[in-house]
């Protein structure tokens, strides 16, 4: 196995491979943990997640993950398909195009033949639609494994690392501005894990049995009052923004409007390529532009003012560097000087992790925790994500410990185990 590399208050490392209960990885802790406990006390903290946490959480349940892989999207065009799919995954730095890259190749040749050859749109549409429904019944079938494990034990492993790693994140005085989470991920995983955890997520759809999108309704947030003072109202606790960068598999596009339709989690795929036409995951054009446009473009909006701001900090997990238009923004919010990204990957996604990191040429505001004993789920929820907890303890804690003069450095950030 490639040794795992890590690079940590400006210096990089390359561990050998760590082995839970070992020295190594208690050294490894005392120098991440306190890090990232720092870092998760900036003042406008995101997350950013990516395919490789929908693996993980497969891998730990024992399922199979959704395959992205490319696959045959239009028997009559598919050459031409992969072609157009191949050329703009070089453009954006992925080399070999996937099927998100074939899906939106098949949807600029479905616009040109409205123009040169309407008489056969309705045979491609028919045969994309054909492979985006099974492509989102893979995705329920993978949700269905995973929140359904038929093994007891993995399936509490499984509650137990998702509801810890969104903790770990989400556990910030409800002083601090919220956590922010955002996901190119078509599944609804880190919802389910929303629920196990008791998190109320704001996010831009309006309603109680068919939510709609709303551009107007972001900013707001949950307030509670005091007892006996109804005039002064706190932030409520447990509360987090979250935005779905690509849509989701309850996304609907239904009469002009894009409504939230409700689809058990752990259900089985039952989705027809009829219920596929209006589905909202990107690249889906939906059949109109304007709809298409308007959820991603402002949920990228989203993200933009989230992390490029001041004292601003992203992580990101399972994210491959492969969305340009994602790069761009890092690469912005990184050009000041009081922001950080840390990088958290089981790879180093095709060497596209370091491409970035050289490109960007800010060395000092990034930090990158790179290999599978590094980043593996179980591995990070347990030893380097500091623990859930209220800033206050943390800062009684450590003027007690000060006071008593016997603080350890891994004392004031570790918690109690």
């Amino acid at each position: 196995m490639a040794k795992n590399t890590y690079r940590v208050e400006n210096v990089e490392y390359e561990a050998d491979d760590l082995d839970e209960g070992s020295a190594t990885i208690d050294a490894h802790r005392k120098r991440i943990e306190p890090w990232l406990s720092a870092i998760f006390q900036a003042e406008h903290l995101n997350l950013l997640v990516g395919s490789g946490f929908s693996m993980g959480l497969a891998n730990l349940a024992g399922a199979k993950s959704a395959s992205m892989e490319r696959a045959v999207i239009s028997a009559t065009y598919n050459e031409q398909v992969n072609e157009h799919a191949d050329i703009a995954a070089k453009k954006m730095g992925r080399g070999k195009g996937n099927i998100e890259d074939q899906f939106r190749s098949a949807f600029a040749l479905l616009a040109g033949l409205e123009v040169l050859d309407p008489s056969s749109v309705g045979a491609l549409e028919k045969e994309i639609n054909n492979s985006l429904s099974k492509l989102a019944n893979e995705i329920i079938e993978m949700e269905s494994s995973i929140v359904g494990c038929e093994d007891p034990i993995r399936r509490l492993q499984v509650q137990r690392v998702l509801g810890s790693f969104l903790l770990s994140f989400s556990s910030r005085n409800a002083t601090r501005d919220r956590l922010h989470v955002f996901t190119t991920n078509y599944d609804r995983l880190i919802e389910y894990g929303f629920d196990l955890i008791g998190a109320r997520s704001i996010d831009r759809f309006v309603g109680a049995l068919e939510p709609r999108f709303r551009a107007s309704r972001f900013d707001v947030d949950i307030h509670y009052s005091q007892p006996g003072n109804r005039f002064e109202a706190r932030p409520l606790e447990g509360v987090v923004r979250f935005s779905k960068l690509h849509g989701s598999l309850d996304w609907w596009a239904e009469n002009n409007e894009i409504v939230r339709r409700f689809i058990p989690v752990g259900g089985r795929g039952n989705m027809s390529p009829e219920d596929s036409r209006n589905l909202m995951v990107f690249p889906n054009a939906a059949k109109d532009i304007e709809t298409a446009f308007y959820p991603y473009a402002e949920m990228v909006r989203d993200f933009s003012a989230a992390i490029c701001r001041p004292n601003a900090a992203l992580v990101t997990y399972g994210y491959g560097f492969g969305d340009d238009h994602l790069n761009r923004i890092l690469r912005d919010m990184l050009s000041l000087p009081s922001t950080h990204l840390v990088i958290i990957s089981f790879n180093d996604a095709d060497g596209r992790i370091p491409e970035f990191i050289e490109r960007c040429g800010r060395i000092s505001q990034i930090t990158k925790l790179i290999g599978p004993d590094l980043a593996g789920l179980t591995n990070l929820v347990d030893f380097f994500l500091p623990k859930p907890s209220i800033d206050l303890i943390f800062e009684r804690q450590t003027k007690l410990l000060e006071g008593r003069k016997k603080i350890e450095p891994e004392q004031v950030t570790g918690g109690t185990e």
